[in-house]
């Protein structure tokens, strides 16, 4: 029994879907579907030298240009911040002196703990300060 050439490239495509399935490894996807595009090529008539340069071609192609583009989408902070990532930035009002020592501070409709960011300054009730980040449950503010 003869196997034709375009099985055999979809059986090396399908083998290097299980490694990607099993590691998330995209580049492996890649490599799949230069596969896949071999097999085509196979079945339309191509010869071996073609079928492998298709393979290369679309493998190289996709690595290129999807794998950097992935490593930016990657990197990019989310765009929603929630939690008390979503606090950081914001402005609150001071209802108790705030200093180095500590204080309280209306924060979104809430009564925070706070503490002045420098120790030198300090904040009086009625003062806007701008929360600078999150220590436990206590706004660091400036």
């Amino acid at each position: 029994m003869d196997i034709d050439a375009w099985v055999w490239w979809l059986i090396g495509a399908a083998a290097l879907g299980i490694p990607l399935v099993l590691t998330a490894m995209p580049e492996l996807g890649m490599l799949a579907v230069g596969a896949v595009a071999a097999a085509v090529t196979a079945g339309l008539g191509g010869d071996t030298v073609l079928q492998v340069l298709v393979f290369a071609a679309v493998s190289v192609a996709l690595i290129a240009v999807v794998r950097p583009v992935a490593a930016r989408h990657r990197a990019q902070r989310p765009e929603l911040a929630t939690g008390v990532e979503a606090l950081k930035g914001r402005s609150a009002v001071v209802l108790e002196r705030v200093d180095a020592g500590g204080g309280r501070i209306k924060l979104a409709g809430e009564i925070w703990s706070a503490r002045s960011l420098d120790a030198g300054l300090a904040f009086e009730a009625g003062q806007e300060v701008d929360v600078v980040e999150i220590d436990g449950a206590t706004a660091v503010v400036m």
